[in-house]
């Protein structure tokens, strides 16, 4: 089990492109996901509430970010951008454990830059 949510209850279906970058140390990092045409962006979404943040869940919890922006092509929302901030070793475990289970979850593939 692992899914991602803008809103509480609701499982975004819609796979992001997901970027990592890493300190030199390995002790800090970013995750940036870009989710084009996401779920929680269509017209009968609206209803349902505001995004408070992107959640990372799983069986251990969840992990979640305030840094979500939308991206408007000719003033109609296309696109969500959000930046997870790993702070240290333990929260890059942690993450990363989440991201197995997403990617199995959705026959993801990790690329090496």
């Amino acid at each position: 089990m692992a899914f991602i949510q803008f809103i509480n209850g609701i499982n975004e279906k819609v796979i992001p492109s997901i970027k990592l970058t890493r300190s030199r140390d390995g002790s800090t990092g970013t995750a940036t996901f870009r989710f084009n045409n996401p779920d929680i962006i269509q017209l009968r979404m609206q209803e349902k509430g505001d995004i408070q943040g992107m959640y990372l869940k799983d069986d251990e919890g969840e992990l979640m970010t305030t840094d979500v922006s939308a991206k408007f092509i000719n003033g109609k929302p296309k696109g969500i951008e959000c930046i997870y901030i790993i702070k240290n070793p333990n929260e890059w475990d942690r993450f990363m454990r989440f991201m197995e289970k997403y990617a199995n979850r959705n026959n993801l593939s990790f690329t090496k830059a």
